[in-house]
């Protein structure tokens, strides 16, 4: 009966000590966890073999991917019927029939067992629902596909060439040609791919780069090379913020002051690193290099002027759309209400809800995991840094958490920190709306959130380096989340419809708070201020203290030195990190004295508040990683207030970089 029991679990695919093998080799060890295999007969279970085997938790894929590709996952070996066929153990000659076709196999596919990975597998979950059933429909509709997608793509491609061409003809004179031609090249390139391996272009782009960058680098000595590339990122910033003219207050003195401030960043966060020895500086010099060349982009070439201008455009989109359903809900009128409650909130529920159902169809995490292996391969960080990084911007603090739960409790210290980091540094998709909606000015957030990803990776790794082996070093992998997934697209964009009821709501209602334990503060100090003459113009106020502590950070952003410009950006960042930026962005909106912002603070300010970097937001952070993994709420409770710090820092960076490369000040000043 053992060697019977020994047969079914190989011809299953679920041996036990083949099994803890291959979850050492997703760690990235090298060898296996239990002793005697390798004196095993059976060829399924050689050593020599066992980093070969399909692994049952992800697709087909993945055991041919390499670090230059996002691995998916589509469920465990729990609970799927097509992996583990249900058997009578009692059945010897069946026991027997199934061990001599694994052989088989074995010997056919050159020494490992596939176990159904490939084939029939994928086919069955692509036409089942959650419950296992197939919709026959569905089936149907992809076999259809399966055989005659090729002439489905010749059409889309003809009819989007055809649009092309004649918007290009239509328009050449009268609107942009940039923002068309990219739309119709992504649905080409994409087309293509479907029938065209990548590797006829990512091998080219690798034969190039080890033939240019990589032997240039080889010819430096290997102790010069964190030198030479610190020189060259200094070079590139220099020369991009002080080749062009100056304009209005943005002076050359101005922008020397901006790079004074990141300087000062810097200098401080590695006085007080965790441990000087093992920062990887080749991230920090790489995060710095991208942050400047996106603000370069964005704010100094017509192109990326364009490209923002038109994703800010399709984010204001959404606010019409919301406010019919507005409208449908109440009268035509109650758009137009100077009200947080009817202007904001309801694009937020909406915005929530699309964001549902393109992770549902999969888009999202397509484009997630683009931007992932991206900074991956150009930072070297680990894999869920790289996945929480890139997602932030897009889903928020917490969810973009969520995207690595099953990672979550084996993350290194260095990890979790730079996992909180990310969510501090930037906003999510859901509050751009809502801040867009405002009045502020959308290209600004926008190219403050993507530069906010790899500055929060420089900054944490400056701050906390990597002191251990981390599990996902050698790729990037964004799991299912199988308890959460959506029936169908009906079922998604309900479940997000939902959910973002729930963030609206925990909006409103934090906002409605906070803004009163502010004003009950400011009674406080005021009270208790005018007993010594700190009153009329003057009132002694919690903005008018944090003004005064934030007052040095001001300027070392580089903030107009006219007028009382430092102390009135100083306390909105003091503002933000204390109550939140919603608060601190209806300030800089609403309130008179902002008013007198000189263009180049306000632009300033607006990146240096663009952030979750707030003490709710701690509080967000340490609740939605110790759901996820109790074990280490303790871990998590200790990096959060140096998280915090670093997120709000990656943030301030921004800021320093808009003022070193912001021209066209008066555009970028509003949301006009």
């Amino acid at each position: 009966m053992a060697d019977i029991s020994r047969e079914q679990n190989i011809v299953d695919g679920t041996h036990t000590d083949h099994h803890l093998a291959n979850i050492s080799h997703e760690g990235g060890h090298n060898s296996s966890p239990v002793p005697g295999l390798a004196r095993n007969n059976d060829p399924a279970l050689d050593i020599a073999r066992e980093h070969d085997h399909a692994h049952l938790h992800h697709d087909a894929h993945v055991a041919a991917s390499n670090h230059h590709h996002v691995a998916y996952t589509t469920g465990t070996t729990v609970n799927e019927p097509s992996v583990i066929p249900a058997a009578d153990p009692n059945d010897d000659a069946l026991h027997r029939r199934r061990f001599n076709n694994a052989e088989h196999d074995i010997e056919k596919s050159g020494g490992f067992y596939e176990s159904g990975e490939k084939g029939s597998m994928s086919k069955e979950r692509s036409s089942s629902n959650p419950d296992g059933e197939v919709e026959p429909r569905r089936h149907q509709l992809s076999d259809v596909y399966a055989k005659y997608g090729i002439f489905f793509h010749v059409f889309i491609g003809i009819f989007f060439t055809g649009w092309w061409i004649a918007s290009v003809v239509v328009h050449r004179k009268d609107k942009n040609w940039i923002i068309p031609f990219l739309f119709w090249l992504s649905i080409m390139l994409r087309l293509i791919f479907f029938h065209v391996p990548i590797t006829i272009v990512s091998k080219p782009m690798h034969f190039v780069w080890n033939n240019t960058g990589v032997r240039i680098t080889n010819l430096i000595p290997e102790k010069m090379r964190v030198t030479a590339g610190a020189a060259l990122v200094v070079a590139v910033i220099i020369v991009g913020s002080f080749a062009s003219e100056e304009s209005a207050d943005n002076t050359r003195a101005n922008r020397a002051v901006s790079l004074f401030g990141l300087v000062v960043f810097l200098a401080l966060f590695w006085a007080t690193s965790r441990n000087r020895s093992k920062i990887v500086w080749h991230t920090v010099i790489v995060g710095m290099l991208c942050q400047f060349i996106i603000a370069l982009f964005v704010l100094r070439t017509k192109a990326g002027y364009d490209i923002f201008t038109f994703v800010s455009e399709l984010a204001r989109l959404l606010l019409g759309f919301a406010n019919q359903g507005v409208i449908f809900l109440t009268d035509d009128t109650v758009p137009n209400l100077p009200w947080f409650f009817t202007g904001v909130v309801p694009p937020i529920i909406f915005f929530v809800s699309f964001v549902q159902l393109m992770y549902y169809w999969g888009i999202l995490q397509w484009f997630i995991g683009k931007f992932a292996v991206f900074f991956f391969w150009s930072m070297k960080v680990s894999g869920a840094e790289a996945v929480v990084a890139a997602a932030s911007p897009f889903i928020g603090q917490g969810e973009s958490a969520m995207l690595i739960r099953p990672f979550v409790a084996h993350l290194t210290k260095a990890e979790l920190h730079q996992v909180m980091t990310s969510g501090f540094a930037t906003i999510a998709g859901s509050v751009l709306v809502a801040y867009i909606g405002m009045g502020i000015n959308p290209q600004a957030l926008i190219s403050s959130c993507v530069m906010s990803i790899p500055a929060s990776l420089a900054i944490s790794k400056l701050r906390y380096p990597e002191e251990e082996e981390t599990l996902t070093a050698g790729r990037v992998v964004i799991p299912d989340d199988e308890d959460h997934k959506a029936a169908n697209a009906l079922h998604a964009f309900a479940n997000g419809a939902w959910l973002g009821l729930k963030i609206a709501g925990m909006i409103v209602t934090t906002l409605l708070c906070i803004i009163a334990l502010l004003n009950l503060f400011d009674g406080l100090l005021t009270w208790w201020g005018r007993y010594i003459n700190l009153d009329g113009e003057y009132d002694l106020t919690l903005e008018l203290v944090l003004g005064y502590i934030c007052y040095p950070v001001a300027f070392l952003l580089g903030v107009s030195r006219d007028g009382n410009d430092l102390l009135l950006v100083g306390r909105l960042i003091g503002i933000k990190v204390v109550a939140n930026e919603f608060v601190a962005f209806s300030r800089l909106q609403a309130d008179g004295p902002y008013q007198t912002l000189s263009p180049r603070s306000r632009i300033i300010a607006t990146y240096a508040v663009c952030g979750f970097g707030n003490i709710g937001s701690l509080g967000t952070q340490i609740g939605v990683l110790s759901q996820i993994s109790p074990g280490r709420s303790g871990d998590v409770s200790r990096l959060a207030l140096s998280a915090l710090i670093s997120g709000v820092v990656s943030t301030l960076t921004s800021a320093s970089i808009a003022g070193l490369v912001i021209i066209d000040q008066k555009n970028f000043s509003s949301g006009s």
